[in-house]
């Protein structure tokens, strides 16, 4: 009798897996004995998100959604899930080997979303994308955008001016970039009959897009630095850390920082965290490899800037270096400690910035 009660509860409840798309989410649902309960497409729209959650309430009561690409295709379902009330899970796509074996399909894909939650195999909680961090994370796709399109025209200036006429080759080479680009911006090219003025014309468009995008860099910079300064105070009063390095901080942990469980799961996420790395005696460590690139190249500045200006962080390189580590095992310690302090100031300003949030 106990028996039959407890597989009536598991077979009441159902998981959903759902593969997104840009305009279409293909969603499988399955118990929690493993049997496949129904498959269903909806527009990737509100009232698709609405007819999903619908029709999965309908086969029983919902355990969890998981869903691939919660930060790209998946984002707008998920924070629709989410103020449902109902358990969102990131799932990241199966690997390659079960692909060859089983094939590939948005069914199969979202099967096999739905019992990787089944599984315990995903257990991530995805980002709400909702705040300040999704704020500063769509100004840094702007910025950093902005930067190598500067970076591209100043390239390209400089590669027409190896090719320039002699007479203006002569005058433009010997300046630095800032003169360089002043003066090119001030070039007239007057009627286009000859390479002369054609470089010129050519040069001063160049400049003026640099000029152009310099402003629009400071824009985003100053954008940057009054978000950061206000969602994220303690973290910004932190030695080292300015608004990109903060921005940085804020995107890799998300609106929700708290999903991450601890320092020593943030260390991870951005790629400082020491590893074994020898099946010897000589109990040596790398850090992982995977991680957060840009997080871990922000890290990466706060370190140098401290190894040169913090005396705290000047004392330790000195006493570490008398003991044999080299430069780089200090790098990697320092980045492991910086990592600590920033998650610690992370979670306090959430802490803070909370109550201020359901005040409002």
């Amino acid at each position: 009798m106990t028996d039959s009660i407890a597989l009536v509860d598991l077979t009441a409840k159902v998981v959903v897996g759902v593969d997104t798309h840009k305009h279409v989410h293909v969603a499988v649902a399955i118990n929690m004995v493993g049997a496949r309960v129904g498959s269903k497409s909806v527009d990737a729209d509100r009232g698709g998100y609405a007819e999903l959650v619908d029709w999965a309430r309908s086969l029983g009561a919902v355990e969890a959604f998981g869903i691939e690409g919660t930060g790209s295709y998946g984002v707008g379902l998920a924070s629709f899930v989410r103020r449902q009330a109902v358990r969102v899970v990131e799932v990241n796509h199966c690997d390659r080997r079960k692909r060859r074996n089983n094939g590939k399909s948005d069914t199969i894909d979202a099967e096999t979303a739905a019992r990787s939650v089944l599984s315990g195999i995903a257990t991530a909680v995805p980002k709400t994308a909702d705040g300040a961090a999704e704020m500063v994370r769509q100004i840094k796709i702007a910025r950093d955008t902005a930067v190598k399109a500067r970076s591209s025209a100043i390239i390209t200036l400089k590669t027409l001016i190896v090719n320039a006429p002699g007479e203006l080759r002569e005058v433009l080479e010997p300046l630095t970039d800032r003169k360089l680009i002043d003066r090119c911006a001030t070039l007239i090219a007057g009627e286009l009959i000859d390479p002369t003025a054609s470089v010129k014309h050519s040069l001063r468009a160049l400049a003026t897009r640099w000029l152009a995008l310099s402003d629009e860099i400071g824009s985003h910079d100053a954008a940057l630095d009054g978000i950061t300064m206000t969602a994220v105070p303690t973290l910004r009063e932190a030695f080292g850390i300015g608004p990109d390095s903060a921005a940085e901080m804020m995107i890799v942990a998300g609106d929700n920082p708290q999903r991450i469980r601890s320092e020593a799961a943030f260390a991870k996420l951005c790629g400082v965290c020491p590893i074994p790395a020898s099946s010897g005696v000589t109990n040596r460590h790398r850090l992982f490899r995977g991680g957060h690139r840009q997080a871990n190249a922000a890290l990466y500045r706060i370190v140098i800037v401290r190894m040169r200006w913090h005396q705290p962080t000047i004392d330790y390189v000195e006493r570490r270096t008398a003991q044999g580590l080299s430069k780089k095992d200090i790098i990697r310690c320092l980045k492991r400690f910086v990592a600590r302090e920033i998650y610690t100031g992370l979670i306090a300003d959430h802490k803070a910035r909370t109550p201020r949030d359901l005040a409002a």
